[in-house]
C-alpha cells in the first residue's frame, strides 16, 4: 500500500505511483523531474516548509494510516518507515523531531532502536507504542523513550502525547 514504483535512467528519476494516505489517493509523484531539479525543488520546499518531521516506525499499514488519519491537519510531516533497517536508514538522511515506535517489529524489537536513537540523535523525542509488550513500558522508559503510549489509544491521548514535545 505504502509503496513507490521507481526506475532511474541515467540523471532522471521516474517515479510512477504513489499512494497519499491522507488523501486516499494514488498519483503521478516527481513524474521525469530530473534528480537534480527534484533535488532543488525539495530543499526550496524544506526551507519554505516548517512542519516539524514525525517517523513512524510500525510494520502494521492499517495502524500507520489510522495514525496518519488521526494527525491529518496537525501541521505535522509524517512519514512512515516499517523495520528497523529502515528507520537506521532515514536516520542517516533526516532528522525528525518526534518518532512512534511500535515494540514487535519484522526485524527485531523497538527496544533496542530506542536505545540507538536516544544515543545517536539525543534530541530526537521517543514515543514507544505496544498493545502485546505493556510489560515493556519500564525497560523502554529506561532505554530513553520519553513516553510509553498503550494500544489501544484515542486521538486526544495520541495529540496530548505529541503536542507536548512540539515547539
Amino acid at each position: 500500500m505504502f509503496k513507490n514504483n521507481t526506475r532511474k535512467t541515467n540523471s532522471t528519476e521516474l517515479v510512477f505511483l504513489h499512494f497519499n494516505p491522507t488523501r486516499k489517493l494514488w498519483y503521478d509523484f516527481y513524474k521525469y523531474i530530473p534528480v537534480k531539479q527534484r533535488s532543488l525543488m525539495t530543499n526550496a520546499a524544506t526551507h519554505a516548509n516548517t512542519k516539524q518531521k514525525l517517523l513512524i516506525i510500525e510494520d502494521e499499514g492499517e495502524m500507520c494510516l489510522l495514525i496518519n488519519m488521526l494527525l491529518d491537519g496537525k501541521g505535522l510531516e509524517v512519514e512512515h518507515v516499517k523495520t528497523i533497517a529502515d528507520a537506521v536508514e532515514y536516520f542517516q538522511q533526516y532528522r525528525p523531531a518526534i518518532v512512534l515506535v511500535d515494540n514487535r517489529l519484522p526485524d527485531g524489537f523497538g527496544l533496542d532502536l530506542v536505545s540507538f536513537i536516544r544515543k545517536n540523535y539525543p534530541a530526537t523525542k521517543i514515543i514507544m507504542i505496544s498493545g502485546v509488550d505493556v510489560s515493556a513500558k519500564d525497560i523502554a522508559l529506561e532505554n530513553g523513550a520519553d513516553l510509553f503510549l498503550e494500544k489501544p489509544f484515542t486521538k486526544a491521548q495520541l495529540w496530548q502525547a505529541i503536542s507536548g514535545f512540539l515547539n
